[in-house]
C-alpha cells in the first residue's frame, strides 16, 4: 500500500518568525515606583530669590530614599564666596561630588586671578562643569544666587546639562517645584529689605514642602547681604 503526497507552497513572511513574550517576575521588588525620576530619589525643596540689595537661598534638610528618611540635616546649599552660594537639587552623591568639583575649580580660579569669581562667571563655570558630563550626566539641577561687584542680585538656575536661565524675581527646583512656584508667585514682592526676604522665602519653603512626601523635614536660609550674610534654621513638620 503506498501513500501519495502532495506538497503545497506556502509563502512565509519574515513577521512570521517574530515571537513576543510575557514574562512575568515572582522576586518580590522593593522598588515602590518603577516610574521614579533618579532626580527624585533623594529629594529636595529649593528656592532663591531677590530682594534690594540683597538676595536669599533656602533649602530643605531631608535625606530619603524614597519614602524612608534617613537623615534630617543634609546639605544641599554651599557657600562658594562671601556673596556666593550654589544650591544642588537633585541625587545626594552628585550633590556631594559636583560641590567637591566647584570648591576645586573655584580655588583654581582664585589663585590665577587673584580675586574672587562673580555669580555670572560661577554661572558659566558651572554650566561647562555640567555640560562636559552630558553623556553621563550628573543627576542635579542647580541654582545659583549672589551679589555681583555693584551689589545688585544675581540668580540663575540650569537642568542637569548645563542650559542655563537667569531671572530677576526667583527660581526654583527640586521635587516640589510646582508647589514653590505656586507659593513664590503668590508671596514674592519686588525690592523687599532682608528681614522681608526671609520671611517670605521661610513661608514659601515651608507650605511648599508640607505637601510634598520626598522633601521637607526642617529647612534653612541663607539672606546675603552687602554687610555679610545671615542663615537661619527651620523648624518644620516631621511626619
Amino acid at each position: 500500500q503506498s501513500i501519495l503526497l502532495i506538497a503545497h507552497p506556502i509563502t512565509v513572511s519574515p513577521s512570521s518568525f517574530t515571537h513576543s513574550y510575557s514574562l512575568q517576575s515572582t522576586t518580590p521588588t522593593t522598588t515602590p515606583n518603577t516610574n521614579m525620576s533618579i532626580l527624585e530619589y533623594n529629594g529636595a525643596a529649593m528656592i532663591a530669590m531677590a530682594g534690594k540689595d540683597c538676595v536669599g537661598i533656602a533649602s530643605d534638610r531631608r535625606l530619603g530614599l524614597q519614602a524612608q528618611t534617613v537623615a534630617m540635616d543634609f546639605q544641599k546649599v554651599f557657600k562658594m564666596s562671601d556673596k556666593l552660594y550654589v544650591g544642588l537639587a537633585g541625587l545626594a552623591s552628585d550633590v556631594q561630588t559636583v560641590s567637591n568639583n566647584l570648591q576645586y575649580r573655584l580655588g583654581l580660579y582664585e589663585l590665577n586671578e587673584e580675586r574672587q569669581m562673580s555669580p555670572t562667571v560661577f554661572s558659566h563655570l558651572l554650566s561647562n562643569v555640567l555640560y562636559e558630563k552630558r553623556f553621563g550626566p550628573y543627576f542635579i539641577e542647580p541654582i545659583v544666587a549672589g551679589l555681583d561687584e555693584n551689589n545688585k542680585p544675581f540668580l540663575s538656575g540650569s537642568d542637569l546639562i548645563g542650559a542655563t536661565v537667569k531671572a530677576d524675581d526667583f527660581v526654583v527646583s527640586g521635587t516640589c517645584t510646582g508647589n514653590l512656584y505656586g507659593m513664590c508667585e503668590t508671596l514674592y514682592r519686588p525690592n523687599m529689605d532682608a528681614d522681608q526676604l526671609f520671611e517670605t522665602l521661610a513661608q514659601a519653603l515651608l507650605a511648599s514642602t508640607d505637601r510634598d512626601a520626598l522633601s521637607g523635614w526642617g529647612g534653612i536660609v541663607h539672606i546675603i547681604t552687602p554687610q555679610g550674610v545671615i542663615t537661619k534654621e527651620l523648624k518644620a513638620r516631621m511626619d
